[in-house]
């Protein structure tokens, strides 16, 4: 075995692996470099990151790739090849290939050129020959009139489609020689086309605005000698933008230079530099700068919240509706109560009913269920369409189960056709669940996604964190005073009760509960280092109702690596053979799932909780989960990506949902405050196990929460007459 730096040129023949986050591709030598070893044969493999190569590889391609080789005898059933491995190449690039035999069976087996099997590819290449790229690179009517005596007219628009990808690899071999990851590439050459090398050469600093971040883009500057100096308004501008983005990362709407003077100076590390870098921004389409407050607002962060709150606003002067066909609703659908609402729950009601927008919030235990349920029913005795709305599945089917009114997620209701009266039902009305969590981007999207008319109904607890995206819309909605709210309080203790709602009040007033251990909440001191190990016997004592929330990654990988050993130290990992080798997740037959990124078309998204009920492997899948809605995925490579254990998950991942059990693993830190300690527990049906140091409880609950921290206009907009 040995190492030495190489180059070779090859044609793909097969693609063993492929994920997010490695591809491994073979071919055979081609003939013009082809390296002779003892035994004449031997074939190229390369391993690489998806985003450090220019296109997907495909077979047929031909690559050549230059860097550290690793050779190695492998036995291919009755002789010994060499394998020629790249792992992570210094140099890659793919290259259409330009004539003949390879050409024809490189389009009658790409997918790219669908429908022109190897006839059509080869009378193709016997009608053009030399002229082959000049014709197919310019989609032009003489090019198609020469096309039309071989080709039908769908196979014509496949040749042009297909190749126009491949049209794009000098651009991509460039790129990505000065190292621009591929996910960068695509989206440039989406935007600016064959105009995208000049927009670089122009202004590097454009590749910002595709994600590759400021100090990447810097070094490129340095590496290819842009004329680009430090104090280059090009650079200056880029840097103030990129510390605004950094803010509304952070979940604020608009900032200011207080703020983003930190970020700057860290950029551009000099002063003087900082105090150029506003001045250079000034002008820019991307932001506005308040005159009067000295804020910049991001220009789709402002439109947004000018969109949104205009609709509130319409909707908010629609109010005094409250008639006899509502009343007699109403009191249908009290009656058929088997108890008496409270003084302010009837307030609630009759305030959905007399408002074309309006808001029931309060905390866990208020009855904003009930109140949701009974003006519920009145619109729909009114004739009212309901169309019901929450951010997770879980949250979707839990208001299912407490409304009786089909409900779905916030995204499965964007997929579908926008809600507009029509002459069939003219009135129609969208509920949204869990409203906390809905971020500026979301709340802009459901407003664009429903006509004028639609009533909307928020309920929520504007304490509970703020989302996970930018802006926090109910929060701002409550604080502006404009839309009509209705705040519901936990009336009296019950009988039994759980005592949940009291404990998790006292927390979010920022007073520490007199007993930390009381009903069916149990603190646990426990030291920093047994946190973990804590969290792993408490949820072995009931697996099936238990749930743990910890506030970082590290903190939830150390307790689900614990507790899958606890309680699943036999089961047969998942484990799938690809080009020989074996490859296998540490996930194993009964764990539990949590599934991090969307796949709407399968039906998971980012948060989805479910069971590895199957390891077969067949074709494409590897298994399969159960969800906890009781929906079943099958394993296939994307959906493998996105899998982790879910015994233990962050509180963002568990927003919007409820346990039977909650284990909370306390640890001071910076996101853990009083929000994300009420949050928490709120997340509890009927029991909850709090583990950590009670002095750091005390310290967590009476410091102000960060959440009030976040900037956002939406309230002074909605404020404003």
């Amino acid at each position: 075995m040995n190492v030495a730096l190489h180059q070779d040129q090859m044609r793909v023949t097969s693609i063993p692996y492929s994920s997010t986050k490695m591809v491994i591709f073979s071919g055979v030598p081609l003939k013009k470099n082809s390296y002779k070893t003892n035994s004449g044969k031997y074939y190229v493999t390369i391993k690489a990151d998806p985003d450090a190569i220019p296109v997907q590889p495909a077979l047929g391609q031909h690559w050549s790739v230059k860097g550290h080789r690793l050779i190695e005898e492998m036995e291919t059933g009755d002789y010994v090849m060499q394998q020629h491995t790249y792992e992570s190449p210094e140099h890659i690039e793919c290259s259409l290939p330009e004539t003949g035999e390879q050409l024809i069976r490189f389009i009658a087996r790409e997918s790219d050129f669908k429908g022109i099997g190897e006839s059509k590819a080869r009378a193709l290449w016997e009608l053009l020959g030399k002229d082959f790229h000049p014709t197919v690179g310019k989609d032009t009517h003489e090019s198609r009139e020469r096309l039309r005596s071989v080709l039908s007219e769908d196979s014509i628009n496949a040749l042009f489609e297909g190749y126009a990808k491949y049209k794009n690899l000098a651009y991509c071999n460039w790129m990505t020689e000065h190292k621009i990851p591929a996910s960068i590439q695509q989206r440039l050459l989406k935007h600016h086309g064959e105009e995208s090398i000049e927009a670089i050469k122009q202004n590097p600093y454009v590749l910002i605005g595709f994600g590759m971040s400021f100090t990447d883009v810097d070094k490129l500057v340095n590496f290819d000698q842009f004329k680009i100096t430090a104090c280059d308004h090009r650079r200056l501008s880029a840097a103030l933008e990129t510390a605004i983005r950094k803010e509304i990362e952070k979940g604020h709407t608009y900032t200011t230079q207080a703020c983003l003077r930190p970020y700057l100076t860290k950029l551009l590390k000099d002063k003087e530099l900082v105090t150029e870098a506003f001045k250079a921004g000034h002008n820019k389409a991307q932001y506005i700068l308040n005159p009067d407050t000295g804020s910049y607002h991001p220009t789709a962060q402002l439109l947004m919240e000018n969109v949104v709150a205009k609709r509130l606003k319409a909707l908010a002067n629609q109010n005094n509706l409250y008639d006899e066909v509502a009343n007699s609703a109403y009191c249908s659908s009290v009656g058929e109560l088997p108890y008496e609402l409270t003084k302010k729950q009837i307030e609630a009601v009759t305030t959905c009913l007399d408002n074309a927008v309006s808001c029931i919030t309060g905390g866990a235990g208020t009855g904003k269920t009930t109140v949701l349920r009974t003006a519920l029913r009145a619109y729909h005795q009114m004739g009212f369409e309901i169309h019901a709305v929450a951010l997770s599945g879980r949250a979707a089917m839990r208001l299912h189960e407490s409304i009786g009114f089909i409900t779905s997620t916030i995204a499965k209701l964007l997929r579908r056709e926008p809600i507009e009266p029509s002459s069939d039902q003219p009135k129609h009305l969208l509920v949204i669940d869990e409203a906390s969590m809905i971020d500026l981007p979301t709340m802009y999207r459901l407003v664009n996604h429903i006509h004028p008319s639609v009533r909307i109904i928020f309920t929520g607890d504007p304490d509970q964190l703020p989302p996970i995206g930018c802006g926090k819309v109910l929060a701002d909605i409550v604080l502006s005073k404009a839309i009509a709210n209705t705040m519901l309080d936990i009336v009296k203790r019950q009988k039994g009760s759980t005592g949940i709602p009291e404990y998790s009040k006292l927390i979010n007033q920022g007073i520490v509960p007199e007993k930390l251990s009381t009903g069916a909440i149990h603190f646990h001191e426990t030291a920093k280092s047994d946190i973990a190990q804590a969290c792993c016997e408490l949820y072995q004592q009931s697996p099936e109702n238990s749930r743990v929330m910890a506030p970082t990654k590290a903190l939830v990988a150390e307790i689900n690596k614990l507790t899958q050993e606890a309680v699943n130290p036999s089961g047969r990992r998942l484990e799938f053979e690809m080009h020989g080798e074996r490859f296998f997740q540490n996930l194993r037959l009964n764990d539990a799932i949590l599934f991090t990124q969307n796949h709407y078309d399968k039906g998971i998204q980012n948060g989805s909780l479910g069971t590895l009920t199957s390891i077969d492997s067949s074709g494409e899948s590897y298994g399969e989960v159960t969800l906890d809605t009781g929906d079943k995925v099958e394993v296939t490579q994307s959906v493998l990506d996105c899998m982790e254990l879910g015994y233990a998950i962050t509180l963002h991942k568990a927003q919007g949902s409820q346990f039977p059990r909650i284990i909370i693993a306390l640890q001071k830190g910076k996101i853990v405050d009083r929000a994300w300690l009420y949050t928490a527990i709120t997340r509890a049906e009927v029991e909850i196990h709090i583990v950590g140091s009670s002095d750091e409880l005390r310290v967590i609950t009476e410091a102000h929460s960060n959440s009030h921290k976040r900037n956002s206009y939406l309230s002074e907009l909605l404020h404003q007459n």
